[in-house]
């Protein structure tokens, strides 16, 4: 079996937390964007732009976390 090592992000949390992100970021974006004056469409776009985010920053954390653990077990150097 594969382990991606997403499951370890934030003591475990993370995978219920990417869900959670998953369904509501867009929803809280798209209604800033909305309750700020921003056109109907272009809240949307910037709604569903914001899923990538989250993405992203599972992508940043794991890197981060894999540069972190192989610091020491680096046998050429």
């Amino acid at each position: 079996m594969l382990d991606d090592g997403a499951a370890d992000l934030f003591g475990g949390f993370w995978p219920f937390m990417r869900r959670f992100l998953f369904m509501f970021l867009p929803l809280w974006v798209f209604l800033i964007g909305y309750t700020a004056g921003l056109h109907i469409i272009l809240a949307s776009i910037l709604a569903g732009s914001s899923i990538s985010v989250v993405a992203i920053f599972e992508k940043y954390k794991l890197k981060q976390e894999s540069e972190e653990g192989l610091d020491g077990n680096n046998l050429i150097k």
